[in-house]
């Protein structure tokens, strides 16, 4: 792995990183990517995502991988005093604090907002968690699955297919709420160097996935009084789905006027055009689930490889129905290096999603493989200011550590 020598763009904002498994995990590998420097706080369990398999070596699963690194890990009991002054002692020097426990969990380990600002008024201290702190709901536990059933998702599934509510097969609300967070953060550390004055935010689950669905699906009721019900009709309809052709799939979208006229002149029904269902916007919105019933009849009568070239050729926006294997092999994917691979120190050759976005002068990039639980635990611990002998003390007794030797070397 080859790092490029410019920093990312948010080179020098220290984060000290208290969250675990996906959420707060996403959103501070988002911010690592970018060039902050995370200093990730674990138990001496470590994050309970580092043994979610498959893996080569404890503690260093697959989805842990992904979301760690550009990360260095310090390993510190907070349920322990000289955990807690360590973590606190590592705050005087980071822009932002981030955790993802319920706030009542924070004031019981005495690392509350009070308690972090009396060492660092300028600090950012955000806490993204399952609902906000002035609702009925407040102090709940909240996962992904019961986040995206209580905003809506999971009944999204039902209304549009007939069937039963499903949960989307991705960390939808972790990520989704993952990128708010990350984005919050630095709108509060851009605040907090503009004016000297750091703050409490929070960024509840809850809040934030309802936003993104009801963004969507507020219809009707955007008004008051309702003018009608909610939901977005055409997000909804039954074959909103990839068609099925004569011997596969594709995702198809015919949206605007000159997608549809073209679209009637290749299949043959140019009177299409000026018909009451497909002759403007308006009218396919109000029919569109005939509209999508009728794409859906006709998409069967050719192959995938015929529609393609016939659907490119007419400019109609066309994609092919990809697996998470086939994936691996998209050629556009290939060719910007989306999966880039390289030599772990202790994982051996992986394959990772690369971080996204271009910038031409401050490159985002892989700068950090995924430390192994407690990889930087004396070099934060010394960074704090801890002497030799203090570091040793707190690794004799367990507050700290550091992992043993690297695997890949095998035995002495």
């Amino acid at each position: 792995m080859t790092a490029p020598e410019a920093g990312g763009p948010l080179q020098g904002i220290r984060i000290l990183d208290l969250t675990a498994v996906v959420m707060g995990p996403y959103a501070t590998q988002t911010l690592g990517d970018l060039g902050a420097d995370v200093i990730k706080v674990e138990p001496p369990s470590g994050d309970n995502l580092r043994a979610v398999g498959p893996m080569r070596h404890p503690g260093m699963g697959a989805m842990a991988m992904h979301l760690n690194r550009n990360k260095r890990s310090v390993v510190l009991d907070l349920k322990r005093s000289q955990g807690r002054e360590a973590c606190l002692r590592l705050a005087k020097d980071c822009d932002a604090l981030i955790y993802n426990t319920r706030p009542q969990a924070m004031a019981r380990l005495g690392l509350d907002y009070a308690a972090v600002a009396a060492v660092n008024p300028k600090i950012v201290y955000l806490g993204t968690f399952g609902y906000g702190e002035e609702g009925p709901y407040a102090g709940k536990p909240a996962y992904d699955d019961l986040i995206q059933g209580a905003a809506g998702v999971a009944s999204l599934f039902a209304q549009q297919s007939g069937g039963e509510p499903r949960y989307a097969p991705v960390t939808l609300a972790d990520r989704a709420v993952g990128l708010q967070a990350a984005i919050a953060l630095l709108a509060a550390v851009l605040h907090a160097q503009r004016t000297g004055r750091g703050q409490s935010v929070e960024v509840p689950m809850f809040e934030a996935l309802a936003q993104f669905v009801m963004g969507d699906h507020l219809g009707g009721h955007s008004f008051e009084p309702p003018i009608g019900p909610t939901g977005y009709a055409r997000l909804l309809a039954p074959h909103r789905k990839p068609y099925a052709t004569a011997d596969g799939y594709l995702s198809v979208l015919i949206y605007n006027d000159k997608h549809w006229q073209a679209f009637f002149d290749l299949i043959g029904r140019p009177e299409l055009r000026d018909s009451p269902m497909f002759g403007n916007h308006t009218a396919r919105a109000a029919h569109i689930g005939e509209v999508y019933a009728f794409v859906a009849e006709v998409m069967v009568t050719r192959t995938s490889d015929q529609w393609m070239a016939a659907l490119e050729a007419a400019d109609i926006p066309v994609a092919r129905l990809h697996s998470t294997e086939s994936l691996l092999d998209d050629p556009h994917l290939r060719a910007v290096g989306f999966f880039p691979e390289f030599d772990h120190p202790s994982e051996g050759r992986i394959r990772t999603p690369a971080p996204v976005g271009r910038y031409g002068a401050t490159p985002a990039a892989i700068r950090r493989p995924t430390p192994r639980i407690g990889e930087h635990s004396v070099e934060l611990l010394r960074e704090a200011g801890y002497g030799a002998e203090e570091i040793e003390r707190l690794l004799a007794d367990g507050v700290t550590l550091q992992p043993a030797r690297n695997p890949s070397e095998g035995s002495p």
